[in-house]
């Protein structure tokens, strides 16, 4: 087996000098102009027109990534997704900023109340009329009468579009928000007021997402006067939703599923479903979890994702609902500093999430919890030199404190919890230990300096490949990190290799400097698009 040398050319075709390297690396930047590579004296020249080029660079527009159906439906200008982060760390700024620059952010409503929800509602309506936006709606299975009222709140604020995140199954109240004000138009299509876009990581949930609504559902709500026989029957005709986030490594809910085992089997299924249920629409998949650089976007584009969705890396710019001090920790973070812990919504199942490990005690202590959770069978069962430290370090005040302010907290959101816990000593544990897990986010999005060893932040290794791809540039520093100059070096980036792919389809093989995609300044990006 041959070897072959640094800076041999392969095909005949001739390496770069470090000033030829420049020119390609600035010629590929100019992502709206096709150029011709051509040969001279040894090395590569860019012309705009020419007979006897080596290859063709063809233009390639950010907004021409993903699905341009895609965006022409949402009514957006790039395939661009910012994802839900729960209790508004994808806040009302985050998702008014990406919206302004044609992109579409949702706000992050889980675990936030009502109260609060409505006012994001309202100020995102006055700030953006008409400018697409959307809201998370998360499944709650502990909480059902939470997800109605949510869904009933979105139904009732005109909400058109919402982002169904961790759900297990298709639930009556996501079926109900889903089919509200279904009919037929003037020229017979079925209209479908509100949009659901959903984020799975398995393709059996995928599969009840690209399906019409279950019909036990449906029959359900006919009987209770939601809807009519008529909305049922052309319900029956339509997906719960036309679109799934193929939701990989990602940070919070997830199953550490690889991005490039997971979204071609997803795009499969959308193929072939639509073909089963006979679908006068297409079912579109996009990619979600370990998106934060150039590289990765343009390979989520190249398998064919209709769109990506960004979480992690948004919540360490400035609009993010957090605080600066979980913003610094963000960015000092290494693709492996961060891990599983147990998930505060979902703790007696077992279900985890992903979280940043490196300065914080949070999953440790989380994992801890649920192993007392798993071998006792309430407070008083747990031994009491455990208990003694759990009150000291990780509580720090008795248990029955917690209890007394657990109960009261309750009896307003959810009186069955309590009565519950009364009952069952078990239940009444867990409900003490997810205080833990609950404040612990509370305090990191607050910037509690009392409690930083317990900070849990939600994130996925995304977040450590941005900051090696930034490392060195004005991105480095958090305070220079907005949503938008993110979002579009990454698109822009992306569309900046792809047109080096081409290159590599014509047995060009590119100098290492030509393929460089360090962050340049807003301003400077959208010269390139103009």
């Amino acid at each position: 087996m041959s070897e072959t040398h640094p800076g041999a050319a392969a095909s005949g075709k001739p390496a770069a000098s470090p000033s030829a390297a420049q020119r390609l690396a600035e010629s590929l930047r100019q992502v709206t102009a096709p150029a011709r590579l051509a040969e001279r004296g040894g090395e590569f020249v860019i012309e705009k027109d020419g007979v006897s080029s080596l290859a063709y660079i063809p233009p390639c527009r950010p907004e021409e990534l993903g699905d341009p159906g895609f965006c022409a439906d949402l009514g957006i200008r790039y395939p661009y997704l910012g994802g839900s982060m729960a209790k508004g760390i994808s806040s009302a700024a985050m998702v008014e900023e990406l919206g302004r620059e044609g992109m579409l952010g949702f706000f992050g409503a889980a675990g936030l109340p009502l109260p609060a929800v409505e006012a994001a509602v309202e100020r995102l309506a006055a700030s953006l009329g008409d400018t697409p936006h959307g809201f998370n709606l998360i499944h709650s299975p502990h909480e059902p009468d939470l997800e109605q009222a949510l869904a009933e709140l979105y139904i009732r604020k005109g909400v058109r579009l919402v982002e169904a995140s961790a759900f297990l199954d298709l639930t009556l109240p996501l079926v109900r928000y889903r089919i509200h004000g279904i009919h037929r138009g003037p020229d017979g299509a079925i209209v479908t007021p509100n949009r659901i876009i959903a984020k799975v990581s398995r393709e059996e949930l995928a599969a009840k997402f690209f399906a019409p609504p279950p019909d036990a559902f449906l029959r359900e709500l006919v009987a209770t006067g939601e809807i009519t026989t008529e909305q049922a029957e052309l319900a029956g005709l339509i997906p719960m939703a036309r679109e799934v986030t193929a939701e990989a490594d990602s940070g919070g809910h997830t199953d550490n599923r690889p991005a490039v085992a997971l979204f071609p089997t997803m795009a499969s299924l959308a193929a072939r479903l639509a073909t089963t249920y006979g679908y006068d629409c297409k079912l579109r998949v996009g990619l979600a979890g370990g998106i934060s650089t150039p590289a990765a976007a343009a390979a989520a584009f190249a398998m064919g994702a209709a769109y990506i969705m960004t979480g992690s890396v948004n919540q360490a710019c400035v609009e993010s609902g957090t605080s600066d001090e979980v913003r610094t920790m963000l960015a000092e973070t290494r693709q492996a500093d961060v891990t599983m812990a147990p998930a505060a919504d979902m703790f007696e199942m077992g279900v985890t999430v992903q979280v940043l490990k490196r300065g914080t005690m949070f999953p440790m202590r989380a994992a801890r919890l649920y192993e007392i959770y798993r071998g006792s069978a309430g407070i008083d069962e747990i031994p009491p030199a455990e208990r003694d430290k759990l009150e000291k370090t990780l509580f720090r005040v008795p248990l029955e404190d917690i209890w007394r302010e657990t109960r009261s907290y309750f009896l307003h959101r959810d009186p069955r919890q309590v009565e519950r816990a009364e009952r069952d000593p078990k239940h009444r544990m867990a409900l003490v230990f997810r205080w833990y897990l609950g404040q612990a986010a509370h305090w990191a999005k607050d910037g509690e300096p009392s409690r930083r060893i317990d900070y849990q932040v939600w994130c996925g290794p995304a977040m450590g490949a941005f900051n090696e791809w930034v490392a060195g540039s004005f991105l480095e520093s958090p305070a220079r990190r907005t949503v938008t100059t993110v979002a579009l070096n990454i698109l822009f980036g992306a569309a900046v290799l792809t047109r080096a792919h081409f290159l590599r389809c014509q047995a060009v093989h590119l100098p290492p400097e030509s393929l460089r995609t360090e962050p340049l300044e807003l301003a400077r990006i959208k010269e390139y698009l103009r």
